[in-house]
């Protein structure tokens, strides 16, 4: 990982903003004026992409899944059986990430409500393992979740 600064006219910032974010997994991009207001600072945390081998299809890391509708089953009955503010287990935050882009993947290529929630579980389960890492979260969580299915068997 490493951090980005670039200097340029404000009128460039977007075309800026769409090669780096093109050419690289990044994070929000800030932007300030420099000190003579006449230019943009834009400052970004940036990644090489990863390859695409290096994530399974979700044919491929779901191959082996229990149906949605028993995965939907455990989630309930690990909440119901929790106590209240209690901080849960990876395997569930797991799990459940995995089984909410299972739901999302039967919407796209529509942007749904499912499709949001989905990548905000992602993103929880990506910060709670590797804090600052910038990939795609809804990858990471079927890669992890693939990991987690071949170790069970």
């Amino acid at each position: 990982m490493f951090e980005i600064r670039v200097i340029c006219d404000p009128a460039d910032t977007d075309r800026v903003t769409i090669a780096l974010t093109t050419t690289f997994a990044t994070g929000d991009v800030r932007r300030y004026p420099t000190r003579d207001g006449k230019r943009t600072r834009l400052y970004l945390t940036a990644d090489h992409r990863p390859d695409p081998e290096d994530w399974p299809a979700p044919e491929q890391a779901y191959a082996g899944a229990p149906s949605i509708n028993s995965e939907i089953g455990w989630i309930s009955h690990s909440l119901a059986d929790a106590e209240c503010y209690t901080e849960l287990d990876r395997e569930f935050y797991l799990r459940k990430a995995a089984l909410l882009d299972r739901i999302a993947l039967l919407d796209e290529p529509d942007v749904t409500d499912a499709t949001e929630t989905a990548h905000a579980a992602a993103v929880f389960l990506l910060d709670m393992d590797q804090p600052g890492v910038i990939c795609d979260p809804r990858a990471y969580v079927r890669q992890q979740y693939a990991h987690t299915l071949t170790d069970c068997q």
